[in-house]
């Protein structure tokens, strides 16, 4: 019932600001929508070099500095966009505005990294948020996200396979190791729903150290995943 009260809340409030600061597509600047659908199509997908196995970017075909020191066992992690100009803008709406159409204008160049990309999955993952954040969201921007790519590609999706049964503060200011202590012990799973052999793909809206993709993969592997990827709307530079 909290949950509830905090998300008909949020709403309300999501509700006035948009009535007096409408949408605006951050590409042509039309009232009405974050982002269009032609304004979408005009954003460059992430196709600079990069590392093979962590995706961040990277010159050369052998693995970054990162990877050879301390690789992460969700890999390869690929990304549609670098998060950078309109897709931080895009990214802010989607996260704090109740900018959920965004994902509707972006799903198309979802479906087109992806396929670049040559992946292939069992079943999609959306990285889950505590549940009061996600009452005060109104929604979780990474399920939203695999069900659209998985409606698209036309790809099972688990909504509900990992928990995220401890609140952690914000990863935005913390550095590689703090974040990594952050999320460890943060993710549960049913223990009764069998993943032997799989193939499964994480999906979040950023990637930026892996710490999270890599506390998910922990968990689903240790459940007898056999191979952990992730597949994320933008990834830091």
């Amino acid at each position: 019932m909290a949950e509830q009260l905090i998300t008909w809340a949020w709403r309300a409030y999501r509700w006035g600001i948009d009535l007096v600061l409408p949408p605006q597509c951050v590409g042509c600047g039309k009232v009405g929508l974050w982002l269009c659908p032609a304004c979408a199509q005009q954003i460059p997908l992430w196709e600079a070099p990069q590392c093979p196995r962590c995706g961040r970017p990277w010159e050369g075909e052998e693995l970054c500095t990162v990877c050879r020191e301390s690789p992460l066992q969700v890999a390869p992690i690929r990304s549609t966009f670098l998060f950078q100009a309109e897709i931080r803008d895009v990214m802010h709406a989607l996260k704090y505005r109740g900018g959920y159409q965004v994902i509707r204008s972006l799903t198309p160049r979802m479906v087109e990294a992806w396929q670049r990309a040559e992946f292939v999955t069992d079943l999609l993952v959306p990285v889950p948020l505590h549940p009061r954040r996600e009452a005060k969201r109104g929604y979780n921007q990474a399920n939203l996200l695999a069900c659209a790519l998985g409606e698209a590609l036309d790809v099972p999706v688990a909504s509900r396979l990992l928990r995220r049964t401890r609140a952690t503060v914000s990863q935005t200011k913390l550095n590689r190791k703090q974040r990594r202590e952050n999320v460890s012990g943060a993710f549960t799973y049913p223990d009764d729903i069998l993943l032997d052999d799989m193939h499964l793909t994480l999906v979040d809206d950023v990637a930026t150290t892996g710490a999270t993709l890599e506390a998910c993969a922990d968990v689903l592997l240790a459940h007898g995943a056999e191979r952990v990827s992730a597949f994320t709307l933008a990834r830091a530079p």
